[in-house]
């Protein structure tokens, strides 16, 4: 297949043709909630907002796979997923082109970010979806709005929240590469009380992170093992409100991963390194509503860890005596703890005020031993923290009934290390009589080096400055056939300064190399969306696209691991009210591995196929098959990806 060739039709086609249609540009495949929470930082009507937002729903996670949120991730235009090997790997997001450590990921508005990590990413493989209600995915520079790491965008991961009568219910599903997985949850209200509580577990015996379907490296080691994964986690939330103007909700989420994963380099890269991994947050928030209404002021408090283990084996074979092995055990812990202030003023015709203050400490450790040949103490590699104190103002001004902007600063002070001050203004234009919405954005934003990049003994460097990005977009909205057909396009550029890169040059203190601001980037690109109706209650269209370009300026090369084309197209076919057929196709372009161009990775097209019957209002079974037609790709050069593989069980609610 012509990749370039068929997306590009595939975008003219959205764009152009009210058969193929397009989805609003804030929908994720997916009809959206008239009420989001993430794109000014209070909850306000989609048709408002001027900013890029994309919701996956409930119903795209219940129907995605249970072990990862990649696949619904996938869903979203402007999103890129990588996952190093099979279901416990390393999964990093990149939105517009953006680096991973670029994203700012929250879970229930709490900032999640590994302190420990070298870049200050998130591993999406951490979470597990059973415990998630809805997804909100924000792009374009937003550290006005939210501060450090917000570059490329936001993800606002958002669990179940009770309401109504109590209810229960159940999903277990089983199926190839030995994986079960089972999620209950039990939610609803009482009085002025609501709660939600939700645990899940998966296992899988995996496949082998290296070489897996890669005939290659097969040829080469015959025997490969399996890297499987184990997971426990859960969510609960308890909020109080008596419509007497005062509300409390608390939170808290944990999920423990133990994995296995390769070397994948050395002379035996196929090794039984493994990993145990917690995520956990905690948070509590009270908010009051004042002078009659108008004015709404709240205050937060949080703490979150990331604790990681990893027992890697670097030279390890089948016919290897230990004493000829080598093993090592680092272990990291990133802790953040803080509060914050916002309040929300309603000012009538002058629109709302939105201000607040925020204070966060972070610490970073890390710990380091020997386990073979010869086991060593445990020592301290990394112990570091820093402050940062941070305020923030957005102003949202409707302008008639058709036209609101909004206009927004905020300052932040990484104490002992950067001050920086960013910015962001949108504007929304609706014009209701022919459903359409104009819509424009434009921001900067920062990212403050991390504590491994300022004060790793050995590769830190405590002069770096923060990273700077400058970025806009702009799109229609349009709404077709009484609302059966919805188009979206976006076009968005972002251009990177400052960028904070590894360099091997030594100097007499730091012989082995050090980070340093050297790297400039720019991305720029198109995103299309479509919703379509094609035949109501019986055949529904839902895709999404992405064209980019990413940069990088100094060498003028692409950007690693980004695709130019990427598309996704889903067919909801519903023979009858209790039956649904949804094949799935996913299309990435050629991209490279390695920067420089390095290492070039094939365009690949997978499908996958769901299907559910309800027979009742109570049970339903499914079941989903994934790369049904064997397509063999990599996301990463000489990581195995699936092949052919088919799940299924049974969803239950009372």
């Amino acid at each position: 297949m012509n990749f370039r060739k068929y997306a590009a039709g595939t975008a003219a086609c959205l764009v152009l043709s009210p058969i193929c249609g397009g989805a609003n540009a804030q929908s994720s495949l997916q009809q959206l909630p008239d009420i989001v929470v993430t794109a000014d930082r209070a909850p306000e009507s989609i048709g408002s907002t001027g900013s890029a937002i994309s919701v996956i729903s409930g119903e795209t996670l219940t129907t995605s796979n249970p072990a990862s949120l990649t696949d619904a991730l996938r869903s979203v235009p402007g999103l890129m997923v990588t996952q190093a090997g099979g279901p416990a790997g390393t999964t990093g997001v990149m939105l517009r082109g953006a680096n991973t450590g670029q994203t700012l990921v929250l879970i229930d508005g709490i900032r999640v970010n590994d302190p420990s990590g070298a870049a200050g990413d998130f591993n999406f493989a951490l979470v597990a979806p059973g415990t998630v209600d809805r997804v909100e995915v924000l792009r374009g520079p937003q550290s006005a709005l939210y501060g450090s790491d917000a570059m490329g965008g936001v993800i606002n991961i958002i669990t179940k929240k009770g309401s109504g009568p109590a209810q229960y219910s159940i999903r277990t599903e089983g199926g190839s590469y030995g994986t079960a997985s089972t999620t209950a949850s039990m939610s609803g209200s009482s009085g002025p009380w609501n709660y939600a509580v939700t645990g899940s577990g998966q296992h899988t015996n995996g496949f082998s992170s290296y070489g897996y379907r890669i005939p290659s490296i097969e040829a080469k080691y015959p025997n490969l093992e399996k890297d499987g994964m184990d997971r426990i986690g859960g969510s609960a939330r308890v909020g109080y409100d008596a419509g007497e103007g005062f509300r409390f909700d608390a939170g808290v989420m944990s999920t423990f991963t133990r994995g296995a994963y390769d070397a994948s380099f050395g002379a035996t890269p196929d090794t039984p390194s493994n990993s145990n991994q917690l995520q956990q947050q905690i948070w509590a928030k009270a908010a009051v509503d004042s002078l009659g209404g108008m004015l709404t002021q709240s205050i937060t408090a949080f703490a979150s860890q990331v604790d990681r283990t990893f027992n890697d084996y670097s030279s390890y074979g089948i016919n290897v005596l230990p004493a000829n092995s080598y093993a090592t055990s680092t272990d990291f812990r990133g802790n953040s703890y803080g509060a914050e202030y916002q309040g929300d003023l309603k000012m009538g015709a002058a629109g709302s005020l939105i201000y607040g203050a925020r204070t966060q400490h972070d610490t970073a450790e890390s710990f380091g031993a020997t386990i073979l040949p010869v086991p060593t103490p445990r020592i301290s590699t990394l112990n570091a923290t820093k402050d940062t104190n941070s305020v923030f103002a957005l102003w949202k001004l409707p302008i008639g009934e058709r036209l609101s902007v909004t206009m927004g600063g905020r300052v932040d002070d990484v104490v002992d290390v950067a001050t920086f001050a960013t910015w962001r203004t949108t504007a929304a234009y609706n014009i209701t009589e022919t459903g359409t919405k104009l819509r424009a954005s434009a921001g900067t934003g920062a990212k403050s080096p991390t504590l491994y990049q300022l004060y790793e003994p050995t590769y830190g460097n405590s002069s770096l400055k923060p990273e700077e990005s400058f970025g806009y977009d702009a799109g229609i909205d349009q709404s077709l056939f009484n609302g059966r057909v919805t188009l979206s396009l976006t076009g968005f550029y972002n251009k990177f300064s400052n960028l904070i890169d590894f360099t091997f040059d030594p100097t007499p203190t730091q012989p082995f190399g050090h980070y340093i601001n050297v790297a400039r980037a720019e991305t720029s690109g198109l995103e299309v969306g479509a919703d379509v109706d094609l035949m109501p209650g019986t055949l529904r269209l839902k895709t999404a696209y992405t064209w980019l370009q990413a940069r990088d300026l100094s060498t003028g090369l692409t950007l690693a691991r980004r695709p130019e084309h990427l598309a996704r197209i889903a067919l909801a076919i519903t023979p009858t009210d209790r039956w649904l057929i949804e094949p799935r196709v996913l299309m990435v372009s050629k991209r490279f591995s390695s920067t420089n161009e390095l290492n070039p990775l094939a365009a690949y097209t997978r499908v996958d196929l769901y299907t559910e019957y309800k027979i009742d209002k109570n049970w339903k079974v499914f079941a989903r098959g994934e790369n049904i037609f064997d397509e063999r790709y990599q996301e990463v050069l000489n990581y195995g990806t699936t092949g052919p593989a088919i799940y299924g069980g049974f969803h239950a609610t009372w």
